[in-house]
């Protein structure tokens, strides 16, 4: 641990002025080995002899004061687990799993990252304000900016955290891994091409309420598809083109608002938003429909 100079332990003293050699009872410049700095504690100022007792007490006193004399603080092998800390991944909470704990979506990365979500806008505006809480810029690309308008200007204020952009409209967004970026498409039904795709720590969320054309086609380019409730005929249509096992086919059609399915090549994982008072003050309670 480095000193701050005038501090115990520092050559500048413990008052800060520096020592004078010819008043301290301290050898100076001039003593061979010690380049003026002062001698070891308990050697003399030439010849190596013990120096006098109230010599050692002034330079305890100034240099190297004595620690608190007490127990080491130690642990044995068998406690260590204890001391482990749930530490998951980093990124956005979108929820819990069905074990209660903390669901993490990494929008951050310094790899493209393409996300579908056939599902409804609650869920798409919760991650946006949450991933805007985490720093992110936040672009959404809508044909209906009044259904974000209020969110936009609710969640930076006088900074715009959360810019809303016609069809087509998004501009380059410079992101970077200070200031990363989410786009967020919310283009209907049949979204076109987007100008603005993902990149280093950009990423891009394709927000579909059903089942759609286009959605085959998304699938194949999306690393990440979310799916929230479904008739039982999309329900056979996604779980053909995702692989999924009949259980999850038959629970598509019961999802609870809120209950996101989340389906990664072979990994699939059931997860609960929940929203804050204030997500809820915003945005209303959990619902997969949009509002009329």
């Amino acid at each position: 641990m480095t000193t701050p100079p005038g501090a115990p332990g520092m050559p500048g003293g413990v008052s800060g002025r520096p020592v004078n050699a010819a008043h301290s009872g301290m050898p100076g410049p001039g003593v061979p080995g010690q380049g003026g700095m002062g001698v070891p504690l308990g050697a003399a100022a030439q010849g190596g002899a013990v120096a006098p007792r109230g010599l050692r007490g002034r330079m305890r006193a100034g240099f190297g004061l004595m620690g608190p004399r007490h127990g080491r603080h130690a642990v044995s092998a068998e406690d260590l687990d204890a001391l482990s800390l749930p530490v998951g991944d980093d990124g956005v909470v979108i929820g819990v799993d069905a074990q209660s704990r903390p669901a993490v979506l990494g929008l951050h990365r310094p790899t493209p990252y393409d996300i579908l979500l056939i599902g409804g806008l609650w869920t798409a505006q919760v991650i946006a304000l949450r991933a805007a809480a985490t720093g992110a810029r936040v672009a959404v690309e809508t044909g209906r900016a009044p259904e974000w308008a209020t969110l936009a200007q609710a969640a930076g204020g006088a900074q715009q955290c959360i810019t809303l952009h016609d069809v087509g409209r998004v501009p380059p967004l410079g992101p970077s891994a200070g200031s990363p970026v989410l786009v967020l498409r919310d283009c209907g039904m049949q979204p076109p091409r987007g100008r603005v795709v993902s990149g280093p720590w950009q990423s891009v969320l394709t927000l579909l309420p059903y089942m759609s054309p286009v959605a085959p086609r998304l699938m194949r380019q999306c690393r990440l598809v979310g799916v929230q409730r479904l008739s039982p005929q999309e329900a056979a249509q996604l779980g053909r083109r995702l692989a999924l096992p009949r259980a999850d086919v038959d629970s598509l059609p019961t999802l609870a608002d809120g209950v996101t399915l989340w389906c990664a090549g072979r990994d699939r994982q059931y997860v609960m938003t929940q929203a804050t008072d204030a997500e809820t003050g915003l945005l209303g309670m959990p619902r997969r429909m949009d509002r009329p």
